[in-house]
Parts: structure tokens; sequence; C-alpha cells
């Protein structure tokens, strides 16, 4: 059984619970905007599911501060390295976008590296945020000192699930934006499953021995542990390795944020690195906006097997679904509806 609530309602109560923990108004309704972007979207694993269960206990553990500036400290105009200084990542993943297309509107590219960050969220809700600028938006964050998923050959956990997301503008069409986790799955989707006591496909997660395991709670257990993007070695897995490393090198190398492989204690995603790179194309070319437009338009006129189910590229579904919950309502399970009223009066169906 579902709840539906005003969108307007759901984005003003989140933001009240993050200005209840000492947020400024500003910076919690930004946050509210990142953490409902899950449930707009269609990733509920990554939306008001992690109100109680991820981002409140940072609060609750002086892990993240209300009050933190982020600190800009190298500033070599196109390229500029941030601490966080655990401010809310839900928040400062989107200010260093922000930075990062002020910065490519002078220089046609540029990179913010950020270090002493906590959990973004959805990464490609952040790199979105460079599309009304007319740019390309690429964030990478890995999980901190987190250990999540083993090298493939590994007995041992080393990195986190390491997002990568990609956002461009598609003319008046929604956007693409391209948002994977570098494991097959984030460890959200499986949790969700666990909660909802319903078995998960055969390449998600393996024994110790690599024997497949489709029960989700078995992760929590201890029991199973968490595959690349490939699974198996023989599909790919090491193509999903080598991306998470990618993240590992782009977001927390650069920044000098935690290691995965190098942390003292890899239970916590504390000291979170982000990569926020914008490339203003218009700025290198004219016609960029129309290629854009054309590129996006002809993908989606692409012959398909089945008329009913016309081809769409990453992005276009999301983007349906959360202009429809715009306006109609967001549906919420009642047990989540019932969580949030727990911690704040101001939510109604």
């Amino acid at each position: 059984m579902t709840v539906l609530v005003p969108y307007r309602t759901l984005l003003s109560t989140v933001a009240d619970v993050f200005a209840g923990r000492g947020m400024p108004a500003d910076r919690a309704m930004i946050a509210a905007e990142a953490l409902c972007h899950g449930e707009l979207t269609g990733m509920t694993s990554h939306g008001l599911v992690n109100l109680t269960r991820l981002y409140l206990p940072l609060f609750d553990d002086d892990r993240t501060d209300p009050l933190a500036d982020t600190v800009i400290q190298t500033d070599l105009g196109a390229s500029v390295l941030v601490d966080a200084r655990r401010a809310l990542g839900l928040w400062s993943a989107g200010q260093a976008m922000e930075l990062a297309c002020a910065r490519a509107s002078r220089h046609g590219i540029a990179m913010v590296s950020v270090r002493g960050a906590t959990h973004i969220g959805c990464a490609g809700h952040h790199a979105a945020r460079a599309v009304p600028h007319g740019m390309i938006g690429l964030i990478a964050s890995n999980c901190g000192g987190q250990r999540i998923a083993r090298p493939p050959g590994g007995a041992a956990p080393m990195l986190g699930t390491n997002p990568l997301a990609l956002a461009c503008p598609a003319g008046d069409a929604h956007p693409f934006v391209l948002d994977m986790s570098t494991t097959v799955v984030p460890t959200g989707r499986v949790r969700a499953a666990a909660r909802a006591g319903e078995p998960i496909p055969p390449g998600w997660l393996a024994a110790a021995d690599g024997t497949p395991v489709t029960d989700p709670a078995a992760f929590d257990r201890g029991d199973a542990h968490l595959l690349w993007l490939g699974s198996d070695p023989e599909t790919g897995a090491y193509k999903g390795f080598g991306l998470g490393l990618l993240v590992e090198v782009l977001a927390a190398l650069v920044s000098g944020a935690a290691l995965g492989a190098l942390s003292a204690d890899g239970d916590r995603d504390d000291d979170i690195g982000i990569l926020a790179v914008a490339i203003a194309p218009d700025l290198l070319r004219t016609g960029f906006a129309a290629d854009a437009a054309s590129l996006f338009t002809a993908v989606r006129g692409w012959p398909a097997l089945d008329p009913a189910a016309p081809v769409s590229y990453p992005g276009w579904h999301e983007g349906e679904r959360a202009a429809r919950l715009r306006e109609h309502g967001v549906p919420l399970p009642r047990a989540l509806f019932e969580e949030l009223r727990s911690v704040t009066t101001g939510v109604h169906a």
C-alpha cells in the first residue's frame, strides 16, 4: 500500500528535517532536492529510505557538520581543490558542480576535486546540475575509506561501489543522464530486495567459492559479497573493477580523500572524494545544442523490435517519471511514509 504525497510537501518536509538538524534553510532545501530525486526518478534505493538509515545518523554520530563551509585549498582557475569539511554530501556535491560550471563558463572546461565529503546520494542528480547551464556534467565519487567489493580473485573487499555519472543536454527533451555504480548494482538495491523479502537475480552476489547467491539478506549477514559490473571475470568483471579503480583515482587519489585499499576502517564511508567536471562545448564551437538535440532525437527514433517499446536513452524514463510525479504526487510505501512522519509532523497525504 502506498500513500500519495504532493512533491512540494515532500520536499519542504525533508528540508525541515535537515534544517532541524542545524543546516541553514537554503542548504537544507538543496539537500532535500538531492534526496527526493531518488523518489522522483525511481532510484528509490538512493531516496528517502536513506533519510533515517544513513543521513540522520551522520548528524547523530557527529560525522557531518551541518554548518560547515566548503573551503577552496588550491585554485588554478580551471582546476580547484576543495575541502568539504564534513558538510553533508547531498549539498556539497551540488555546490562542487555549480563551481565547476562557473569556471567552465570562462575556461570551456573545469574540474573541482573534493575531499572530506560525506555520502552524496544519486550522483546523476549532481551531474545534471550542469544541464541548465547548457553544459555536460561529470561526477565521480568513491566511498571514502569504506570497502564493499572484492577485486577479482581477492579474498576481501577493497573498494566501495564507486558511482560514476554523466549528464548532457538533449534539447527540449529530458537530458541524457547516465548514473551507475561500478559494481553490478549498488548496495541499496540489494538491501531493498532484502526488506521486501524478494530474491535477487544471479550475478549480483556470490558466496566465497563463487557460487551465485539469490538471497539478498546474505550480504549483510556476511555470507555473500557484491560483484563488479560484468559479474564474473569471464563476462567482464575486470572492466567493472577497472572502472571502480578509475573512480578511486579520479575522485580520491587526485583530491587526497580516503582510499579504500589504504583505509584503517573499512566499515566507514568517511572522507569521501568527489570529482566534478563541467564542459562548456558552446565555448569551443557553435551548434553543440542543436547537435545534442539531434543526437538524442535520433536515439529515440531508432527502429525498435517492438513498436510499443521504443528505443530510449538513460535519463528518458526517469525524466518522464519525475515530470509525472511532480504534477500528481509521489507515492511512498506506507511504512516509509510513517517513518517520515516519525521524524517530522509536516508531511500529509
